[in-house]
């Protein structure tokens, strides 16, 4: 699939207009948009590589190290896909290192920023996966907040949560029924649950995980998902074993 390098002008616009005075006004946006696909391999500048080789091989040092491998192709799309399962389940098996034992892992899919191909996988493609400064976190939700956060998860069509979920949804974005691990969920009942930082704000449309309590959030570089999601890579790496996830059914949308 290509993909496209959008161009606006009005950052530029506005810096300008914001940076000095001037008798100059706004009267227009417009933006326009530049297809970035093989075709610039085809005929490359020899100027331009030249001029990048150096620069390339700093990336390339620091971008290439190989963290393990993935046995198939793997993407993130709702309600329910591998990628999405695989980097919710790996937020339950990091838990071990922080002495925690939640019940459930939860992984936004606007935090999954690119996909996986089958065979190596490199630190950069960990980090095309997992940009940003998220770091994992722990909270205890209630039976009935938990059922407010998958009914959160049925309007939004699905995000990525652990194996042991299983959550019905209709087509319009309502929560049909709710098990874990085999369970009814009990309103009175409290569930430990992991996730990430930036949701435990309530953020992408999951406010439910920023009403939890005792909640553990470590903010050390090394917490970062991204690091976690390596460590889970060369572990697997070290048994001789490929990377895999499947999609079971955690999210099924109701007929």
């Amino acid at each position: 699939m290509d993909n496209y390098l959008k161009i606006a002008g009005l950052g530029a616009i506005l810096m300008v207009a914001t940076a000095c005075t001037s008798h100059y006004t706004l009267t227009n946006v417009s933006r326009t948009r530049i297809v970035v696909d093989n075709r610039y391999d085809r005929q490359p500048d020899a100027k331009a590589t030249a001029f990048l080789a150096p620069y390339k091989h700093q990336v390339d040092s620091v971008m290439g190290p190989v963290m393990g491998t993935v046995a198939h192709n793997m993407e993130a799309k709702r309600p329910e896909s591998d990628l999405s399962n695989l980097l919710a389940d790996i937020l339950v098996w990091a838990a071990k290192d922080y002495n925690e034992k939640p019940v459930l892992g939860i992984y936004n899919m606007g935090g999954i920023r690119a996909a996986l191909t089958k065979g190596e996988v490199t630190y950069g493609d960990v980090l095309a996966i997992a940009p940003f400064e998220n770091k994992i976190a722990f909270t205890t939700l209630s039976g009935t907040k938990l059922l407010e956060l998958f009914s959160q998860i049925a309007r939004r069509g699905g995000e990525g949560v652990s194996r042991g979920t299983e959550l019905v949804i209709s087509q319009d974005g309502k929560l049909v029924s709710a098990r874990l691990h085999g369970q009814e969920i009990d309103p009175q009942g409290a569930y430990r649950v992991t996730t990430i930082d930036y949701l435990l704000g309530g953020n992408d449309g999951m406010p439910a995980l920023n009403e939890g309590t005792n909640v553990v959030s470590p903010q050390e570089e090394r917490n970062n998902t991204r690091f976690i999601i390596m460590d889970y890579f060369k572990e697997q790496a070290a048994q001789g074993k490929a990377v895999s996830a499947e999609v079971e059914g955690r999210i099924r949308v109701k007929n």
